[in-house]
């Protein structure tokens, strides 16, 4: 077991430190933007409403609401205007229960809505982001429209054409929302896994958002939901590293903060995503690490826990 895991310890780390530094190429972002007018006014306008109105309501409740609240409505005896109220403890407690009411009602009428509003308006950016990026890239060089490698694209291209063709995409988007979306419940739930579960929960939802940032790419050449998922579980470590930077927000800030702050991160990972060959980064590491990665099968139980589901649906099942 020791010399395996040896034998793993370098490719695996290569190939993290690759995908980390893939994207942390941000410069990409600028040429992209240069080279797509739409791409530039769908990128500021995530910046507009996930930075300046979300991320800015949040700072100014924080900071300004908040404590004028705390100055009008004071939490400790004295601090109050009229000392002779100390003696109620039911005029601090009135006082403590109207600030906590008026706090949730921003909230509630608020930030709850803006989030709401604020994911899916930025969900469908995101596919014109991607959209345009990959525009770009394929007016740029015919090589870097692979998705993966030649291979993998002749053979995504062999779907059948007319009514049965739309049925297998159809089939396939079904199956990789289901999938995805069990794949996340299982990361939450690793998440309260005593003493080691904050560690896997980073690598998960690092491999989870990598997956993501590149799934733009493999939607938009038609690669095949089997091929993306085999080369995705072949080379793990590599979409570790890519995600690792999207994902470090979430721990360092409270949950709407840090949504807010990957919202405005996310669009540009996957503008890098979309200039990464990930298949031609990897080859040319394989000299350097002399070693062969395992295949880990990161998503073994979403596609078991999947396929259950579909067993539920026969149309559906019969079309993947």
């Amino acid at each position: 077991m020791a010399p395996s895991l040896a034998s793993q310890a370098k490719p695996a780390a290569v190939l993290w430190l690759a995908g980390f530094l893939q994207a942390a190429r941000l410069h990409r972002v600028v040429s992209f933007c240069a080279s797509s007018r739409p791409l530039s006014v769908r990128i500021a306008q995530c910046f507009l409403l996930n930075g300046f109105i979300f991320l800015g309501s949040l700072l100014t409740l924080k900071s300004v609401v908040i404590p004028m609240l705390s100055w009008i409505l004071p939490e400790e005896c004295s601090q109050l205007q009229g000392q002779h109220l100390c003696g109620h403890t039911v005029a601090v407690a009135t006082y403590s229960f109207l600030r906590s009411v008026l706090i949730q009602i921003f909230y509630v009428f608020w930030f709850y809505p803006l989030y709401i509003f604020s994911f899916i308006l930025s969900t469908l950016w995101y596919n014109d982001i991607a959209k345009h990026a990959l525009d770009v890239v394929k007016s740029k060089s015919l090589d870097a429209t692979k998705a993966l490698d030649a291979h993998t694209i002749s053979e995504s291209t062999e779907r059948p054409e007319g009514f049965d063709g739309v049925a297998i995409g159809i089939g396939e988007q079904v199956y990789s929302i289901l999938l995805l979306t069990i794949f996340f419940i299982e990361v939450s739930v690793i998440g309260y896994v005593p003493y080691f579960g904050k560690a896997i929960n980073f690598l998960l939802l690092s491999l989870m958002y990598a997956y993501y940032c590149f799934e733009y790419k493999w939607n938009f050449f038609a690669v095949s939901l089997n091929e993306r998922l085999d080369f995705f579980e072949s080379n793990w470590a590599f979409f570790a590293g890519f995600g690792s930077p999207c994902v470090l927000p979430i721990f360092f800030f409270s949950p709407l903060a840090s949504y807010g702050v990957m919202a405005i991160l996310y669009p540009l990972f996957v503008l890098t995503a979309a200039g990464t060959q990930a298949e031609r980064v990897i080859d040319q590491l394989k000299p350097s690490h002399g070693g062969k990665l395992q295949r880990i099968p990161v998503f073994f139980v979403a596609k078991r826990l999947t396929t259950q589901v579909l067993q539920l649906f026969p149309e559906v099942q019969k079309e993947q």
